[in-house]
């Protein structure tokens, strides 16, 4: 029996291996210019140096595998921090905060910018993105609704959320991007992030 425990424990470990090599491949792929139209399992594979069913058996299709690859893009940006932010007791630090780690987030990794690109072209990536893209605007109306007064009216505190939700944007962090140091483009988007929650507040 312990024999068999080891075999599995291998088998596992193998198998969680692979998996890594496969997203760090796909990655890989994204964010080389030519590679979004031709992105598929087979090419996935070839790149991970694993066989087309491999990457099957682990990731089930294409939008599987796309998902995986944003989860880790995500975990190593920083996005797990959102939730420590959120649990700051001054809201507008936390606000504040939100906005710092998405700007380090789009700052961070070349295959984000790839991956809007691609929107425009492929509809299984425009899917995929624009999910979690809502995840992001689900997040922003959690924390307006906690900053707003009671005396807030619901269309002020939906178009505070549509500002915030812009402003945390990959569109407009590329826009901000004109030379100007991630840092700086954090402070643009804070100081216009508090601008549109401040009527809420009073």
């Amino acid at each position: 029996m312990k024999k068999r425990a080891y075999v599995s424990s291998v088998r596992s470990e193998a198998a969680a291996e692979k998996r890594d090599r496969v997203i760090e491949a796909a990655a890989r792929l994204l964010r080389e210019d030519a590679s979004i139209a031709r992105f598929s399992l087979d090419t996935v594979a070839k790149a991970a140096g694993v066989t087309r069913l491999t990457v099957y058996n682990q990731f089930g299709s294409r939008r599987g595998l796309l998902e995986a690859v944003f989860d880790d893009i995500a975990r190593q940006g920083g996005l797990h921090e959102i939730a420590d932010a959120m649990a700051m007791p001054d809201l507008l630090m936390a606000l504040d905060r939100v906005v710092e780690i998405f700007c380090g987030f789009w700052a961070r990794d070349a295959a984000i910018g790839r991956l809007h690109e691609a929107m425009a072209t492929d509809p299984e990536f425009a899917e995929a993105l624009l999910e979690r893209n809502e995840r992001r605007r689900k997040l922003v109306r959690m924390l307006v609704g906690r900053i707003a007064a009671r005396t807030a009216s619901r269309r002020a505190r939906e178009e505070a959320v549509d500002m915030i939700f812009a402003l945390t944007s990959y569109p407009m962090f590329a826009m901000l991007d004109r030379g100007r140091p991630t840092s700086e483009i954090c402070h643009l988007a804070q100081t216009a992030c508090r601008a549109a929650v401040d009527p809420l507040s009073r």
